[in-house]
């Protein structure tokens, strides 16, 4: 019976560990067919995927212009990138500094705190676990149904912009180059086929031959003439992981997503008038559009996503900035002043109970027979008189 147990566990083993390789694998070899703003597909049988995609929105009222970066890991040597534009597109390259200057202007403030009662780090309440401080292809065929308004090589990237006048064409264009465009996203293509909208198509190749694509790529500018601010995002719903979106917007006020369009609630982590140093990157895209609004937002269920952000302005210009608070221990020459303040009450009251016993002591030693001393009393005779 003991040895039948055994097998029979050794067999459930056996099942869940084959069961945690096949996902492994699984996970290995899926592609990522889509981004925040557009959608990525890999060489065949081959997996890359977006592990960071920042984006910088910058809208003076009737041209909109999207600087990207995208921060890619996978095991495929080539890529091609589908990216839908309401109007056509001028691509080119972008300045990497442009984002390190966003960063600064937009970090927290940190400020210094102080509290009375300890709290989880101090002592004696030290638990050992610390503490913690504290959302961008390809070589153009001639295909039939596809409009190839023109093509430019910008650093590692092939660029071609396009015209489509249904998905399949796009698909067609793509099996010429290599690729294979899923059917799924065929289907999410469509809604930008019936408003017209054109794409720009990218080729992405390390220039190592055989090398995958890996690393941080140089940020693309497009720039186009729009009715509305807009940010392509409906191809993200083919995503199979939770995806996270960090948007920056650069407007002449605060901006703010029309929708949640399937996702969290979108949240501002910075809004304010910026001024960046004269012939700095950041300056040349702060021309006109001084206000800074960055976005953040989650969409753990990327299935249901239902559009694209639509951006607008919002009733005021209220600045927002986040805050840090470092947490520190309010003390008195290097002693805790939560420590000073019981030491000092709890020697008062032993100085007061002190005090009472001696004096109720010393009251005792006055009456040797432990009594109190009494007043006399005053006692009347009466006396009767006879005349």
């Amino acid at each position: 019976m003991v040895g039948f147990l055994r097998g029979r566990a050794r067999r459930r083993l056996s099942a869940v560990v084959l069961a945690l390789l096949a996902t492994q694998l699984g996970s290995l070899i899926a592609p990522a067919y889509a981004c925040g703003c557009g959608a990525v597909v890999p060489d065949t049988a081959r997996r890359v995927a977006v592990a960071r995609e920042v984006s910088v929105v910058r809208w003076d009222g009737r041209r909109e212009r999207i600087v990207m970066r995208l921060t890619v890991d996978g095991d495929s040597g080539r890529a091609a990138w589908i990216m839908p534009v309401p109007r056509r597109a001028d691509v080119t390259l972008g300045d990497p500094a442009v984002f390190d200057e966003l960063d600064a202007a937009t970090a927290p403030v940190h400020r210094t705190r102080s509290h009375f009662w300890p709290q989880d780090g101090d002592w004696p309440l030290v638990s050992g676990s610390g503490r913690d401080a504290g959302a961008p292809p390809p070589g153009v065929g001639a295909t039939p149904g596809v409009g190839v308004v023109g093509r430019q090589k910008l650093g590692p990237f092939d660029v071609a912009r396009l015209t489509a006048t249904d998905p399949a064409a796009l698909g067609d264009w793509l099996a010429d180059n290599g690729f294979t465009l899923p059917p799924r996203l065929s289907g999410a293509l469509q809604p930008y086929v019936t408003r017209r909208w054109e794409y720009v198509a990218i080729r992405l190749a390390p220039e190592t031959t055989g090398a995958p694509l890996r690393g941080t790529l140089d940020p693309l500018s497009l720039s186009f003439t729009a009715d509305e601010p807009v940010y392509p995002m409906r191809l993200s719903r083919l995503a199979r992981t939770p995806q996270s979106l960090g948007l920056y917007v650069l407007a002449a006020h605060r901006m703010e997503p029309a929708s949640a369009i399937g996702g969290s609630r979108p949240r501002v982590t910075f809004a304010g008038r910026i001024a960046p140093p004269r012939g700095s990157p950041l300056a040349e895209l702060t021309a006109g559009t001084p206000f800074l609004t960055a976005i953040g937002q989650e969409f753990p269920e990327p299935s249901l996503i239902d559009g694209d952000h639509t951006l607008r302005r919002t009733a005021t210009d209220t600045p927002f900035q986040q805050v840090i608070y470092e947490d520190r221990l309010r003390t008195v020459a290097g002693v805790p002043a939560w420590l000073l303040t019981v030491a000092g009450t709890l020697a008062a009251l032993t100085a007061a109970v002190a005090v009472f016993v001696v004096r109720r002591t010393r009251h005792g030693t006055d009456d040797p027979a432990g009594r109190l001393a009494l007043p006399p009393t005053s006692t009347s005779t009466s006396t009767n008189e006879e005349s």
